[in-house]
Order: structure tokens, then C-alpha cells, then sequence
């Protein structure tokens, strides 16, 4: 999973994904797509993409009046997996 798949998801579920990175600080991916790491005040010392790679464990922050769930990565994988868009661009790439 790459975080633009991570970003499609929170766009598509309107929600925030929260996950931590190696360095106590958190990513969030708000319902926008846009990925940020409150605290962070100078130019990062980490790539995101493989801090992302590393996470092992997600929040899922749905807007209300449903609450908030933590995730495994296979299950969201699964969820970003499940997407249209991602089902019509897997089934593009079988036909290559």
C-alpha cells in the first residue's frame, strides 16, 4: 500500500487515518487527502512513504456519528483494495 492509496481511501470514506511514525510522531491523512504530521516544524529527517510502509497499525476516523476504529494493515489494505477505482486499475493491469 502506498500513501496514495491511502489518501484515495480517506477521500472516499471521508475520514482520518491516523498512523505513528518511527519517530513517536503521528501522520494524519484527513478526508482531504492531505497528509500531515502535527509538530512537525522544520523540513522532516523521514520519507513517508516508507515510514508508512512500516506502520503496522491504523486509526480510522470516520466522520460522526460513527466512532473511530483501529485497523490492522491487511484490513486496509483490504479497504483500499475494495475501491472501485482500484479494482478497474488492477483489472487494467491484466489485460497488459
Amino acid at each position: 500500500m502506498k500513501l496514495l492509496d491511502l489518501r484515495k481511501l480517506a477521500l472516499r470514506e471521508q475520514a482520518k487515518v491516523h498512523f505513528r511514525l518511527t519517530n513517536g510522531m503521528e501522520c494524519i491523512v484527513n478526508e482531504h487527502g492531505v497528509a500531515q504530521v502535527p509538530g512537525l516544524h522544520d523540513k522532516p529527517g523521514f520519507n513517508l512513504e516508507e515510514e508508512l510502509a512500516g506502520a503496522a497499525e491504523f486509526l480510522l476516523e470516520p466522520k460522526l456519528p460513527r466512532a473511530p476504529r483501529r485497523l490492522g494493515r491487511a484490513e486496509l489494505e483490504s479497504m483500499a483494495a475494495s475501491s472501485p477505482a482500484a479494482a478497474a486499475a488492477a483489472h487494467e493491469h491484466e489485460e497488459d
